[in-house]
């Protein structure tokens, strides 16, 4: 018997909106637009703090949830964070995402001064902060000792609203990273892989690639249900009432995508783009969805037809 396809759902991804009343108004066009969730890259530089942008997205809104895509461990204190969480999911009536990460970005080591260790001690350390923000957030008291962290009699106030815990985000493309969010994630996020400074690899760009990714990923998983997202890198929808210069820039951007068969990034018409993101959930299990936010707007249509 073929498994039941799990329901489309839809996120827009943001740094910035250049200012506290638009980035208001940003949470409250992308609930309008039908979009489930609002998240929040944790990175220095141009872009809000994901903490307080996630809390005022959703004091913004009514059913939009918001998450983070995603906090990079070595950035924070696993208590401290497993406390944040807690707290945006009791003052959000429960819609709160936790995406967790093991960090990547040299730069922002560089600025915090932080020591930017081999991917092995950074997966290590993640999976470590994983396991304990989860101890954290459904036990009452927590003893933890492992080669990271150490903990004693932490006891988190207020309990997060949603039960056993709000839904944990695992991103990454590795081999271990896949494995780890195969027995810990509620969502697995498949992203391309980038090097240090934020640049794609190419290699892992295409279908195919992806493709062997989920298999190992579903394989791994049993018999856990966990909603598959893919990160797109770029999105656009051909609409014959834009100008001709934009349809024409998202045709030619199309033809490119067709060129490498890349599932991260994403052009076409409405119906065109709606029928490839069916045949991805029922093919793949690709049900999750998340728009850069430059193109929340143009996607809306898409979304609108999959409801």
């Amino acid at each position: 018997m073929a498994a039941v396809a799990r329901p489309f759902r839809f996120a827009v991804i943001a740094r910035w909106a250049g200012g506290g009343r638009r980035w208001h108004e940003f949470a409250r066009r992308a609930e309008g637009q039908g979009y489930d969730t609002l998240l929040i890259t944790d990175h220095l530089g141009a872009q809000l703090a994901p903490v307080p942008a996630m809390m005022a997205a959703a004091d913004a809104t009514t059913r939009l949830r918001v998450g983070s895509f995603v906090f990079a461990n070595d950035y924070r204190n696993p208590v401290m964070l497993a406390k944040e969480i807690a707290t945006l999911d009791v003052l959000s009536a429960g819609r709160v995402e936790w995406g967790l990460g093991a960090g990547w970005s040299v730069p922002d080591y560089r600025q915090l001064g932080i020591t930017y260790e081999p991917a092995a001690v950074r997966v290590s350390r993640f999976e470590e902060a994983v396991v304990l923000i989860k101890r954290l957030l459904t036990e009452e008291t927590v003893d933890h000792h492992g080669r990271y962290y150490n903990v004693r009699g932490a006891h988190l106030l207020p309990r997060p609203t949603q039960r056993p815990h709000p839904p944990l985000i695992v991103g990454g493309g590795s081999p271990r990273v896949l494995r780890i969010a195969a027995r810990e994630a509620d969502v697995v996020s498949f992203v391309p892989g980038f090097d240090a400074r934020g640049r794609p690899r190419f290699d892992k760009l295409r279908m195919s690639a992806l493709a062997s990714q989920i298999e190992r990923f579903k394989k791994q998983r049993g018999d856990r249900e966990v909603d598959l997202n893919v990160w797109l890198m770029d999105a656009g929808v051909t609409d014959r009432a834009r100008s001709p210069i934009a349809a024409l820039a998202t045709s030619l951007r199309w033809g490119v995508n067709s060129l490498i068969g890349s599932p991260y990034v994403l052009y076409g018409s409405r119906s065109s783009l709606g029928d490839l993101l069916r045949e991805r959930r029922e093919r793949y299990g690709l049900n999750y969805v998340s728009i850069p936010g430059g193109a929340m707007d143009a996607f809306a249509p898409v979304i609108a037809d999959l409801r």
